[in-house]
């Protein structure tokens, strides 16, 4: 019974992460259940058993993708302090993460599919998004708990924004040159200058 039980937990999370990495990677139009499945290992039966839909394994993939950057701010916070903006900056526009969209953040790779989504998809969005520009806003200087928060949003608007129009680029040089001057409206924008 013990290892029936753990072999379903390996079975769902491997699901789960296989899913994250596919909506990452190819968009939620780019790949099925059966995709999916076949790079977790598994059957589609064994998909619908664990994750229920297409819909089901998105919202859990999203959740997944935006619970990491929720545990990831505030370890930046901690390991830069005062730094940490520029810190997460560098990470987030650098060559490494622009590359890799399988593994890479859920903010940039999901939310296109977001906008085309269900209302319970998009008000998990919401609220893992307020959740982050909230942690964010912790760690930054400002007049008020309103002004930081400000901050926030135009911070992560700015990298997310970034970072998608950098992978688009057909050449590293001009990928480089867009993640470059966002990383400068970046700072900027959290009073880094």
């Amino acid at each position: 019974m013990a290892k029936q039980q753990v072999r379903k937990a390996e079975t769902q999370k491997s699901l789960l992460s296989a899913a994250s990495r596919s909506f990452r990677s190819k968009g939620y139009a780019g790949v099925g259940v059966d995709g999916i499945a076949r790079a977790a290992g598994a059957t589609s039966g064994a998909f619908y058993s664990h994750l229920g839909s297409k819909d089901g394994a998105f919202l859990a993939a999203l959740e997944l993708g935006l619970d990491e950057v929720i545990e990831t701010v505030p370890d930046y916070q901690r390991r830069y302090n005062s730094n940490w903006p520029e810190a997460f900056a560098r990470y987030y526009l650098g060559s490494t993460h622009r590359r890799d969209l399988a593994c890479g953040c859920a903010m940039t790779a999901l939310s296109p599919d977001v906008v085309r989504s269900n209302d319970e998809t998009r008000e998990l969005y919401e609220h893992k998004m307020k959740t982050i520009a909230e942690l964010i806003a912790k760690g930054l200087e400002g007049e008020s708990d309103d002004e930081k928060l400000n901050k926030a949003w135009a911070f992560l608007s700015i990298l997310i924004g970034a970072l998608m129009t950098s992978r688009a680029m057909a050449s590293e040089d001009q990928a480089d040159a867009v993640a470059s001057a966002a990383f400068t409206s970046a700072m900027t924008a959290v009073g880094h200058e």
